[in-house]
């Protein structure tokens, strides 16, 4: 174990800058963070341990990150999973009296490093098990607390180890399967989902030299047109993170890769010409030691495959001549992708009466979620009381208990404001509504849809369609006050993917709004509704002059 041993840190802010922008695009947050630590180190002249924890969707480099900022600060690099760890003994280590006893991760990582300052990458964090060898969450409350892990103990160690000066950083995908006391203890930055723009700098600036390397093209005239990766990200790449994006890139190469061999356009590079043998060291061997010939006639052919290195049994590597050029724009990508997975931004180019564009937050990021609504059947008769109470609604598209509540109170909340605005109004009464939520395979759940739903129903009962560009989410009480929701910020990506122009969210989220990014703002109205009664004027749905 490295006792008293630590490596050099770097304060030099600009190089570390440098080394975070080489390797990521954006994640300004977490950058920022990284150079508040190096500030603070370099104006207290000692920098002691952080616990920070990046929650995001899959694929926008939570784990590559750690790797750059161990590097932008001179440490040493360890990760390790707890992604289904269910044994405390991997925190803590095991007992010196049991057979096959080891110490736990943390341990094993200052063995491996040999410092006691390196950065632990902790990843999938939120995946944690728990089974009969006890609550691994419980075992890194004290590995994870500034407070106790100045003398954290390990079974195995049996004497208190000073974790105080290792970095912590934990990834995870959501906080929700995080227990409270342990997410108390670390610094959760959140990483949203890339743009189309920024996918793009990504795509071109890291992606397609990697993936152009992999598949052996390092120098060839073979490249991905910005149309091309235009389209990838449009057609093909709707993710959050760039990790798909980076295996259609990948395949593309792949497949050039393929053409020129099948075309016979790569030749073999020259070997080089093997270094000359002398004889000289043949007067240097003792004869009185040569073995017997029938020795010698045995021990031959091993010799000489001994002799013989490794690269002459490899294939030659081929070259491409500098005449040859590829260039795949996007006329050509389904050769190499196949046809585009989605055809169209929306799946409504002019939304009908009875359809509106919500928006839902998800572990991969924002989506835009359309709610449609339509009259099922109509009730014939008089206008008596019967017919009154056979107006109803039912609902569809594997909507969570939460979301059909929110449906349930949208009919009825939309039913009072027919009854307060359009007294003559009876199409809630003669009429059973049926409402849909698309995608019925993917589940969904939680209280945002509600003004969404709202609008839809009240969309159908006055016969005219909400705006083409606008999208909405808060949740709704039954007296028609909008209340605050999660993850704007994915949301608002999600909208500005669809091509959404106007956004309406809860006025108690208007700190978040303000907070976003002004590339992600932008070409946005953002409109903040405190009351339901706000959203008719703003949709196109407000009640004719006469």
């Amino acid at each position: 174990i490295p006792w008293g041993k630590h490596s050099v840190e770097d304060y030099d802010l600009q190089r570390a800058k440098v080394v975070l922008d080489e390797d990521h695009y954006g994640l300004e947050d977490v950058k920022q963070r990284i150079l508040e630590f190096i500030a603070v180190g370099k104006l207290r002249g000692a920098v002691q341990g952080k616990i920070l924890c990046f929650v995001g969707p899959p694929g926008v480099g939570k784990t590559s990150i750690g790797k750059s900022i161990a590097r932008s600060l001179n440490r040493e690099f360890f990760r390790f999973s707890v992604g289904g760890l269910t044994d405390v003994a991997e925190i803590k280590g095991h007992r010196r009296t049991y057979v096959g006893a080891m110490p736990g991760k943390v341990v094993q990582a200052l063995k491996r490093v040999q410092t006691e300052n390196p950065l632990l990458l902790i990843d999938e964090i939120d995946k944690l098990g728990r089974g009969h060898q006890g609550d691994p969450a419980s075992a890194l409350l004290e590995l994870l607390d500034p407070e106790q892990n100045n003398a954290f103990l390990d079974h195995y160690m049996d004497v208190p180890v000073d974790l105080s000066r290792v970095l912590f950083v934990c990834t995870a995908n959501v906080t929700d399967t995080i227990p409270g006391p342990l997410l108390d203890r670390m610094e959760v930055i959140r990483l949203s989902g890339y743009l189309a723009d920024e996918k793009r700098a990504i795509a071109q600036k890291y992606l397609a030299p990697q993936a152009k390397e992999t598949a052996g093209l390092e120098g060839a005239a073979v490249s991905l047109q910005d149309d091309a990766v235009d389209a990838l990200v449009r057609n093909y790449c709707r993710e959050s993170g760039v990790r798909n994006l980076k295996k259609h890139i990948e395949k593309i190469f792949r497949k050039a890769a393929l053409k020129i061999v099948e075309t016979g356009v790569a030749v073999e590079a020259p070997s080089p010409t093997p270094p000359p043998t002398t004889s000289a060291a043949a007067p240097e061997v003792d004869t009185a030691d040569t073995p017997a010939p029938a020795l010698e006639a045995s021990t031959a052919p091993a010799a000489t495959a001994a002799a013989v290195p490794d690269s002459a049994n490899l294939p030659s590597k081929m070259v491409i001549p500098d005449s040859y050029s590829l260039n795949i724009t996007a006329g050509l990508l389904k050769d190499y992708v196949g046809p585009p997975v989605f055809e169209s931004d929306r799946l409504y180019e002019h939304t009908p009466a009875g359809v509106v564009m919500g928006l839902a937050w998800t572990s991969l990021g924002g989506s835009a979620l359309y709610v449609e609504s339509v009259v099922e059947a109509t009730m014939a008769g008089g206008n008596g009381e019967g017919e009154q109470r056979s107006g109803r609604l039912h609902t569809t598209g594997q909507l969570g208990d939460v979301m059909k509540e929110s449906a349930t109170l949208a009919y009825t909340y939309v039913r009072s404001l027919l009854n307060r605005k359009h007294p003559g109004n009876q199409f809630f009464h003669n009429n059973i509504i049926h409402l849909h939520v698309p995608e019925g395979a993917t589940p969904k759940d939680g209280p945002s849809a509600g003004v969404t739903m709202t609008t839809a129903l009240l969309s159908l009962a006055l016969n005219r369609p909400v705006r083409n560009d606008v999208a909405m989410t808060g949740e709704l009480t039954l007296t028609g006050r909008v209340l605050k929701i999660g993850g704007l910020k994915e949301k608002t990506i999600a909208a500005r993917r669809a091509g959404v122009k106007r956004i309406l969210f809860p006025k108690a989220n208007t700190a978040d709004w303000d907070e976003l990014p002004a590339n992600v703002k932008e070409g946005i109205e953002g409109h903040p509704i405190e009351w339901y009664d706000q959203i008719p004027a703003l949709v196109g749905l407000e009640e004719p002059a006469n």
